[in-house]
């Protein structure tokens, strides 16, 4: 017989798998199709021990790559706000809130508590860890927007300017990569793949 813990374990890593059925607006470095999250949270996290070199003193690796694993579940029932809809950015914290209530709320209660904290820690992006994680998150869009030619990009129609305050937190969350990312932005701009402002 199944213990009542085991069952909410199980549950929860179900319900999980609704993330791959959530699109992103990204477009995957070959462009045939659009990502899911699943797939974003698994690239990141990877990302993050192949460039832990460039975490900031005081990142704990595992744990950013903990957050980055479940960083965007909340999606399952908040859905992916694209990071340029202003509109869908008003009510996000609300929806995504619900949904990490409800998520987490799956497990165990110390599981479901220790991930909630670790959700909470990267959106808050306070510590040097989560500043790494974010970092992370918003390196990856612009790395296959490049690959696409702009994909996302020329689709929506961003600005060079839109892309810059979207990536800001790559210079603090991993300081060492900011002047390559500065870098690829400007190649982008160049290459026609960002609409420059008049």
């Amino acid at each position: 017989m199944q213990s009542s813990r085991l069952t909410q374990q199980v549950q929860f890593v179900l319900e999980i798998d609704r993330l791959k059925q959530i699109l992103r607006q990204t477009l995957l470095t070959d462009g045939s199709r659009r990502e899911n999250s699943a797939e974003h949270s698994w690239h990141i996290a990877i990302m993050a021990f192949v460039l832990a070199e460039y975490a900031p003193t005081g990142t704990d690796l595992l744990k950013a790559i903990k957050m980055l694993l479940i960083h965007d579940l909340v999606e399952i029932d908040a859905g992916d706000t694209f990071c340029y809809d202003v509109q869908g950015h008003l009510d996000k914290s609300e929806r995504e809130n619900q949904a990490a209530e409800r998520i987490f709320g799956l497990l165990p209660p110390d599981q479901a508590k220790e991930l909630h904290q670790l959700w909470q820690e990267f959106e808050a992006q306070q510590t040097a860890t989560a500043k790494f994680a974010a970092a992370l998150d918003r390196l990856q869009p612009v790395l296959h927007n490049q690959q696409t030619q702009g994909g996302t990009w020329r689709l929506h129609q961003i600005t060079r300017d839109q892309v810059m305050k979207r990536i800001a937190p790559i210079e603090t969350g991993a300081p060492q990569l900011w002047t390559f990312m500065q870098q690829v932005i400007e190649d982008c701009v160049a290459a026609g793949y960002l609409n420059q402002p008049s």
